[in-house]
């Protein structure tokens, strides 16, 4: 068996020494780096080669790469390097690695080729000045030999312990059962249905009832089928940290269940969660666990390892026994995990790390994507961006004079995009072409300066109007029938205040690459119905499957009640308090125990609570507020206690909404005083009129089935397991309706009668 590594993976594996250091240094562009090369072997003379695909084997493990380029005539080996700034302030462990790449490079060409001697060389090329920086020296095949043998003795223990581990980890999931005594009903359905996914090679689609234990059904399903379908590597993604904390327990269950498994398990957890020196750069001068990162990461590598299980707190007692970053351990170590459990950031994020990996290292991947309802629109959210004017004024204030003038440009080109917002009456279809050229050519200007600053004194605001117009740049080169302009107009110090926005509606065009670099996708949740709007919104391929699993649930478990004699819609609110109040109390009354009612908005639940507390004084009662922390949802959370009786007000689709289990008599029933239809505001008639004209159903893709998901998924706390009783109140009118209802649960059996 062999193990193939790339040439700049062994590199960095064996070569990288060092500090850590992030110190901000603007790096061209995918495309400014094909470019450069592009112009850089435009410059040679005939005969010049380019993009060189070299092998070389040493014992099991297999090399592979692409040489920049040969020049026949100085037999000359070119290493090739896009950069913008001085070279003199770039770290010395980045020019040594460079070097190894282009010493194994040098003997992997002198092999194929019979030479005896080599020129290598390093061209820096400056994507700003076009300017050249070449540094070059003479090496022989010999020593060029040594050197590349090296480097594979050093990474060949490592590879043989890797195919190992991969051989015993395969040998394990082949053999794995399931960890339960049995399939809880419908658990087996959906994890065949996401074995024959990766059999097949496909993306499904897994509508599951809550409670049936979708978590462990989809790991150890993923999981089992890795070996006989070469799977590397498994990301399971969630929404939020409650969905990571089930697929970390899952994980943990597998492996108490079958313990000589060697499956490592790790958790990524966000930057701003993970650092230990918030208020230190990401450098050796500053932060004392990026000095000497690359010298130590080899022995914390190795016993983060050991562990197997890796969640963030393992991790980060690993990297800080060892003094290095646990954030940037994390990344280090996807390249050895084989159960990843991140964000849908990681994945599916115009800048997502893990799809980046797997594409460079050609990875063959099995994605899991928990709670996949809230997959729509938090995509609008990653490929959407915006721009203040305000903002960028202030950063002009305080810029080098370079930066002050493009800056002025863009200003005068603000007054052209008003002009031409005004024309079009508020409904823009494209960016005017100057204020385009003007964020470019002040993108360049930033860059510049910030290239030129001391290492670690840029300054903050500067960098973050550059990313913040970077990445809305980037979004207008791809700007089309899936994303709006949205102009705003307004006064900040007596001066004219715009904001543009690019508002993604339809994210399927940037999510299919996510879809198509995956051996098996499946996206899962207790509310995917009607499966055509979900294949529309997100792109999924054509032959993409869809699986309704059977609810285990017997439909006296809950009684359902419209409560269609009221009506919840924003004129109408203030006659609903009292008949809501009422219904809630009467249900008190007749069953105490622990309810959740859920409203449309915080001034809903505001104005309900308040009236409740005037009247039920003697009824335990909490509220959800506005932008509560962890700890006090969590104190939320811990009211429902066993054989507890009290009223929980929340907001429909918020935190208690989705994704807490609340099992017994914790919860009892719940009220849903809304149809969770989002507002109607022009963003939202805009992307009506969008959905409308491109699927034909805008209407149901913008209001009725984003709403009706909020619905189910919150009546969805109620039963959690096949012992559970409750009641789910349903108050509006338009609940009655049949296209409406004909979203709701099918082992739902709605209760006779209407209730006042």
């Amino acid at each position: 068996m062999q193990y193939s590594v790339a040439v700049r993976a062994l590199c960095e594996f064996t070569a990288k020494r060092g500090d850590l250091d992030l110190r901000f240094t603007p790096s061209p562009s995918a495309q400014e780096g094909m470019a450069g090369h592009q112009l850089v072997a435009g410059r040679r003379g005939p005969g010049y080669e380019t993009e060189i695909s070299l092998r070389g084997e040493f014992g099991p493990l297999v090399v592979r790469g692409r040489a920049d380029g040969y020049d026949p005539h100085a037999n000359r080996l070119e290493e090739i390097k896009t950069h913008r700034g001085d070279l003199r302030r770039q770290p010395g462990n980045h020019r040594l690695l460079h070097w190894a790449q282009a010493k194994v490079y040098g003997w992997l060409f002198c092999q194929e080729r019979g030479l005896d001697q080599i020129d290598l060389a390093l061209v820096y090329f400056d994507v700003t000045t076009q300017q050249e920086t070449c540094f070059v020296e003479t090496h022989s095949a010999e020593s060029l030999r040594v050197f590349y043998e090296d480097r594979c003795r050093e990474f060949l223990a490592w590879a043989e312990r890797e195919l190992e581990h991969r051989r015993q980890r395969d040998l394990a999931l082949a053999a794995l059962a399931f960890p339960h005594a049995g399939f809880r009903p419908g658990q087996r359905e959906l994890a065949a249905a996401v074995y024959r996914g990766v059999t097949a090679g496909r993306c499904l689609l897994a509508q599951a009832p809550t409670g049936i234990g979708k978590t462990i059904a989809t790991v150890f399903s993923m999981l089992k089928a890795a070996p006989a379908h070469g799977v590397d590597k498994v990301f399971y993604l969630t929404a939020k940290t409650t969905g990571r904390r089930l697929a970390l327990d899952a994980a943990a269950l597998l492996g108490r269940s079958a313990p000589a498994m060697p499956l490592r398990v790790l958790e990524l957890t966000a930057r701003d969660k993970a650092c230990e020196h918030p208020d230190k750069a990401c450098h050796g001068d500053a932060c004392p666990l990026a000095r000497g990162f690359y010298d130590r990461l080899p022995a914390a590598r190795d016993a983060a390892l050991d562990e197997r299980f890796l969640d963030g707190a393992t991790l980060r007692d690993v990297a800080l026994r060892h003094h290095v970053c646990p954030y940037y351990l994390s990344q280090e170590l996807v390249r050895w995990a084989d159960l990843m459990v991140a964000d849908y950031n990681y994945w599916f994020d115009g800048s997502a790390m893990l799809y980046a990996m797997t594409v460079a290292g050609d990875w063959r991947v099995g994605v899991l994507a928990d709670e996949a309802h809230n997959l729509v629109e938090r995509a609008r959210s990653m490929y959407s961006a915006s721009l203040q004017q305000a903002s960028l004024r202030t950063v002009r204030s305080t810029a080098a004079a370079p930066v002050r003038q493009a800056l002025a440009k863009l200003g005068r080109q603000w007054s052209a995009l008003r002009k031409a917002d005004t024309q079009a009456e508020g409904k823009l279809a494209s960016l005017p072409g100057g204020f385009l050229v003007a964020l470019k050519q002040a993108t360049l200007a930033i860059e510049a300066q910030l290239a030129e600053s001391a290492p670690g004194a840029a300054d903050a605001g500067l960098q973050q109007a550059y990313f913040d117009i970077l990445g809305f740049t980037r979004l207008a080169e791809t700007f089309g029938s899936h994303s709006s302009l949205e102009v705003t107009h307004a006064k900040a110090a007596g001066r004219d205040a715009t904001t543009v926005r690019i508002q993604n509606m339809v994210p399927a065009s940037f999510l299919k690459p996510r879809f198509a670099a995956a051996r098996a996708v499946t996206l899962f949740s207790a509310t995917l119905n009607p499966p055509r709007y979900h294949m529309d919104m997100l792109g999924l391929p054509a032959d993409a499957a869809w699986i309704d699993v059977e609810s285990p649930f017997r439909p006296e478990q809950l009684e359902v009640h419209l409560v269609s004699t009221i009506s919840t819609r924003y004129p109408d609110r203030h006659r609903s308090i009292a008949p809501i109040v009422r219904l809630i109390t009467d249900q008190f009354t007749r069953r105490p125990g622990n309810y959740l009612a859920f409203f449309s908005s915080f001034q809903y639940l505001d104005m309900v609570a308040a009236d409740f507390s005037r009247c039920h004084a003697d009824i335990p009662m909490w509220v959800q507020a506005r932008g509560m922390d962890e700890g006090q949802r969590s104190a939320f959370l811990d009211r429902f206690v066993p054989a507890g009786a009290g009223i929980g007000f929340a907001v429909l689709g918020g935190s208690f909404g989705e994704g807490i289990d609340l099992r017994g008599d914790r919860l009892v029933g719940a009220f849903v005083a809304t149809l969770g239809l989002p507002q109607v505001n022009p963003r939202n008639e805009q992307l009506k009129a969008c959905l409308d004209a491109v699927f034909g159903a805008g209407y149901d893709y913008t209001y009725l089935y984003p709403g009706l998901q909020k619905v189910v998924q919150a009546a969805g706390r109620v039963i959690r397991t096949q012992e559970d009783q409750g009641v789910v109140y349903l108050i509006d009118d338009r609940f009655a309706r049949p296209a409406v209802r004909g979203l709701l649960p099918q082992w739902w059996r709605i209760a006779p009668g209407r209730l006042a």
